[in-house]
């Protein structure tokens, strides 16, 4: 959904019931707001019900103990007032999307969430932008035999006769997208407080054994990134084994597995480092718009890659990387869009390779060009300056200029809003100790970027070098001790580029 300029929200609190013998939800949304703009109406996103009975319907809008008049169309929900006095929002039906009501790989009812990217508006009436930040509670009632995990802390556990009421509350704003609840049958297991976050881990019971053991590797991760960006950002950190349609999703404080990522092996280490650095980016510091995805998924990618290096060393992040950039290789064969894409009218279609691995790829090289020293100074100032609120690339580039004294316009244009990358090839010959050395941009666009050559001799160690290339062909002279045998582009894995 867009952005309404018309209105902030301040805090939604959701109530919400679910049962076993239907599908069908019911619904309070208790909404606090301000009007930016004169207007008489508070417009949501909200999905009526649909030709097959799928969808919202509302019963009826309370403000200041008066009913008032409302108006339900496809996505949206108009609500007739011109005061910011709370709303509430009284409404039931079978969610079409957005909270998966299904069973999981055991033939157990499950409940689960699945906001990404603005689905929360199938079950819950909000602004379904990631600019429009707001707390969030939920009082959630189930049968006793679930468990409910949700957004934010748990605040009490209420029993009555065959339910209980379980209350959530997230001290902090956030978008829409990472707000959720999941109801399930849970085996629990408190890791206890790691870098000061209570760690958690929630998987099925018939999963307990391999799942306590597999989730366990969110503690090093947790560390990791705590030590070199900032505090964890929200008031706990449970990761629960769930049925969303995603490998994982980054919910605020609770992120949600596949049922798939529980095979006593760690398979899902990287998913899981890439889902907690979503916590500071993606969730915390959101971007400001959909075509700026990459702030979220660039930066998980990379961090992940980050994770990687420290706990297994270069060659796994050169392992990785190099994996990556024939990823967006091959992405760029048939898709000529750049990394921020206005394009895309549906949303899902921004889960590619320009926003993840090419995303990615852009920190890896702004960490090449700034050095690592001014690199994490530089992160850790971006996320500060933007936790709990939006940034844009531009936001990206001001703090990196800031802290390196160095001006990133060209790298900032040159490989977020330019289609593909460099193709180069290489020539050269040798006379009288020197290597004539020629590089050719083989793509339609130029680039500028530095790059790495080692040149290895017969009877001498090799030797790297680096130049800088700033035309489609261009020469360097360089002094050599005898014939090269070999000259190998980008040896350290520092440049997406393709070999032509």
């Amino acid at each position: 959904m867009a952005q309404n300029p018309d209105v902030d929200i301040q805090q939604y609190e959701f109530h919400l019931s679910v049962t076993d013998t239907n599908n069908e939800i019911k619904g309070k949304a208790v909404i606090d707001f301000d009007f930016v703009n004169t207007t008489d109406v508070l417009q949501l996103d909200f999905v009526a019900v649909d030709a097959k009975g799928k969808g919202m319907k509302v019963d009826s809008v309370v403000q200041e103990h008066n009913k008032l008049k409302f108006a339900q169309d496809k996505e949206t929900l108009s609500i007739y007032t011109s005061s910011d006095a709370q709303v509430a929002v009284y409404y039931h039906g079978i969610p079409k999307d957005g909270l998966i009501i299904s069973k999981n790989i055991y033939g157990n009812r499950t409940f689960f969430g699945d906001n990404w990217p603005n689905r929360a508006h199938h079950w819950l009436p909000v602004i379904d932008h990631p600019t429009d930040k707001a707390k969030v509670s939920f009082y959630v009632t189930v049968p006793k035999k679930y468990e409910v995990i949700a957004t934010g802390t748990l605040q009490e556990i209420f029993e009555s006769g065959s339910t209980k009421k379980y209350l959530y509350k997230s001290p902090v704003e956030l978008s829409t997208k990472v707000m959720v609840i999941g109801v399930a049958q849970f085996a629990v297991e408190d890791l206890g407080t790691v870098a000061n976050v209570p760690l958690t881990s929630w998987v099925y019971p018939e999963n307990e054994k391999a799942g306590f053991y597999d989730y366990a590797i969110a503690e090093p991760i947790l560390n990791f990134f705590t030590q070199h960006i900032s505090e964890f950002p929200f008031t706990k950190l449970a990761n629960v084994q769930s049925t969303t349609r995603y490998g994982g999703m980054e919910n605020a404080g609770n992120i949600f597995y596949s049922e798939k990522s529980v095979d006593g092996k760690r398979s899902y280490e990287f998913i899981i480092a890439h889902e907690i650095a979503h916590q500071w980016f993606g969730d915390s510091a959101s971007e400001i718009d959909w075509p700026q995805l990459w702030l979220s998924e660039g930066f998980a990618t990379y961090f992940t890659n980050l994770y990687a290096e420290y706990a297994y060393g270069k060659e796994k992040l050169d392992e990785r990387l190099q994996k990556e950039r024939a990823e967006v290789i091959a992405f760029s064969k048939y898709a000529k869009t750049p990394i921020i894409d206005s394009s895309r009218t549906e949303l899902i279609e921004l889960l590619n390779p320009n926003s993840y691995q090419k995303g990615g790829w852009v920190l890896h090289m702004l960490r090449r060009k700034v050095g690592d020293a001014i690199f994490w100074k530089a992160i850790k100032k971006y996320y500060q300056t933007y936790a709990y609120s939006n940034a844009t690339s531009h936001d990206l580039q001001a703090v990196f200029e800031e802290v390196s004294g160095t001006d990133l316009e060209l790298f900032f244009k040159q490989w977020l809003t330019q289609y593909g990358e460099p193709k180069l090839k290489l020539d050269y010959t040798y006379k009288n100790k020197k290597a004539t050395i020629t590089i050719h941009q083989l793509q339609q666009s130029n680039f500028e970027f530095p790059l790495q050559l080692r040149i290895t001799y017969a009877n001498k160690d090799a030797e790297v070098i680096e130049v800088q290339v700033t035309k489609k062909e261009q020469v360097f002279e360089v002094e050599v001790p005898e014939t090269p045998t070999t000259i190998v582009l980008d040896p350290n894995t520092n440049l997406l580029f393709e070999k032509g």
